[in-house]
């Protein structure tokens, strides 16, 4: 099905069915099919508030969620485009603050579609139109738009005039698309540059400045790079900030992770080098706080899928699948969090990705692997998780579902008298989002 996505709505999953009939059924780059089907539209991507536009390998997202939570703490209301969605398809696109409706959504994507004829547009490029069409006839103080794929070639980058645009971290994924190289990747990224807006990032590797210069040179604005125009640090449990503006203190964000820090970071470096969206400082320094993002290093709560488990179990969520998310999240597990366990992890990963290069961080933090499949999509089989798992001297075991390996879990730390198991799940968004629809806890 088309990105994983079906809908209980019966209109929406209409319209998503003829999405699914007319796509080309694959992931294919460049601003042609867009370009022409927003022409069709009456060009709706000209007429959008003040754009934020993010790209990076990893951390796009929660540089997104952090930048709606400063401008929503300053009252301000905000269109949010992200991808791909856990569970609703309604979780892509949030109009002035909200979750799309099922009968807007239906409405949108009907109106795409209908002059569709022809285009080959994919499935990414028919959201991203049904998306702009949304943002231009709703009011907004401000758009915040995530890259679907790479940046130079991505539907997003249709956009003219941003107000500021976001580089988050760079890392190895989506090769066949994106090149192998860091060198390949970040030129790739750096694509949404456009005239008149920043080009603010996270640190590079100095290998990498000459691209970063080169991409603002060519679009002639400016790149300001972590560690030169703006930098960010925790300093005695606390946030601070600093650019040629001043000093910023704010709380540790919410979100788990030495990473989101960075993350965050790189939101206020973003609001403080543009001017369209003035901020008061009170609502930067609420944003770490009000931050939500699910999947991310997400601490599960009590549900149906976990009620199996001992009452003192602790479940994480996390949708990272390569090489850099690999190494934020095993970093998180530290000997103090784990408190004497080692994690059993409950994984899943799509056939394109690294599953070595994720994993290596997690050497010797893990008790058992449990794999799984990914539903819906091309995955790993359990022989190379087991492999892995052999270099490590822990067991592995194959599992057709999530319950069936909760249900293991909860069943060996029942034999073994453990009462404080410690769970990680992750390795692909598509199978977090499985998790949190069968734990009964739905974005918002």
């Amino acid at each position: 099905m088309a990105d994983h996505a079906v809908s209980d709505d019966a209109q929406v999953q209409a319209q998503l069915d003829r999405l699914w009939s007319l796509s080309p059924g694959a992931d294919i780059l460049g601003l042609e099919r867009i370009t022409r089907l927003l022409e069709r539209l009456g060009d709706p991507h000209r007429a959008l508030p003040p754009i934020f536009h993010v790209a990076g390998t990893n951390g796009k997202g929660s540089t997104c969620a952090f930048l709606r939570a400063a401008m929503e703490a300053d009252g301000k209301t905000v269109h949010v485009f992200t991808s791909p969605h856990l569970v609703r398809f309604n979780e892509r696109i949030r109009v002035s603050g909200q979750l799309i409706s099922d009968a807007l959504l239906a409405r949108y994507l009907e109106r795409v579609l209908d002059i569709a004829e022809g285009v080959n547009a994919s499935f990414f490029e028919v959201t991203t139109a049904a998306a702009f069409l949304a943002f231009a006839e709703h009011p907004a103080d401000a758009c915040i738009i995530e890259v679907g794929l790479g940046g130079r070639l991505d539907a997003t980058n249709v956009i003219v005039d941003p107000a500021v645009c976001g580089i988050a971290q760079l890392g190895i994924d989506h090769q066949a698309f994106l090149g192998d190289t860091l060198t390949q990747i970040a030129a790739e990224k750096a694509g949404i540059a456009k005239a008149g807006a920043a080009l603010v990032t996270q640190r590079y590797a100095e290998s990498l400045f000459p691209v970063m210069m080169d991409a603002a040179a060519r679009a002639s604005t400016r790149w300001i790079g972590q560690g030169d125009g703006w930098d960010a640090a925790i300093y005695r449990d606390r946030m601070h900030y600093r650019d040629e503006q001043g000093r910023l203190e704010t709380p540790i964000p919410r979100l788990a992770g030495a990473h989101q820090v960075q993350n965050a970071a790189l939101a206020f470096a973003m609001l403080r080098h543009q001017s369209a969206v003035p901020l008061s400082e009170a609502a930067l320094k609420a944003a770490p706080l009000w931050a939500h993002w699910p999947a991310r290093l997400q601490r599960l709560d009590r549900g149906p899928l976990l009620d199996a488990l001992p009452q003192d179990a602790t479940a994480w969520l996390d949708g990272g699948h390569n090489a850099g998310a690999g190494e934020a999240i095993g970093a998180f597990f530290t000997a103090d969090r784990l408190e004497g366990h080692k994690l059993q992890l409950v994984i899943g990963m799509l056939a394109n990705k690294e599953v070595d290069a994720f994993l290596a961080p997690f050497a010797g933090k893990i008790a058992h692997i449990h794999a799984l499949p990914v539903p819906g999509h091309d995955h790993h089989p359990p022989a190379r998780f087991a492999a892995i798992a052999a270099q490590w001297g822990v067991g592995c075991t194959a599992h057709d579902d999530a319950r069936q390996a909760i249900d293991s879990i909860a069943a060996t730390c029942g034999a073994s008298g453990d009462t404080a198991p410690k769970l990680l799940i992750g390795g692909s968004l598509y199978l977090a989002g499985e998790i949190l629809r069968l734990n009964e806890q739905l974005p918002d």
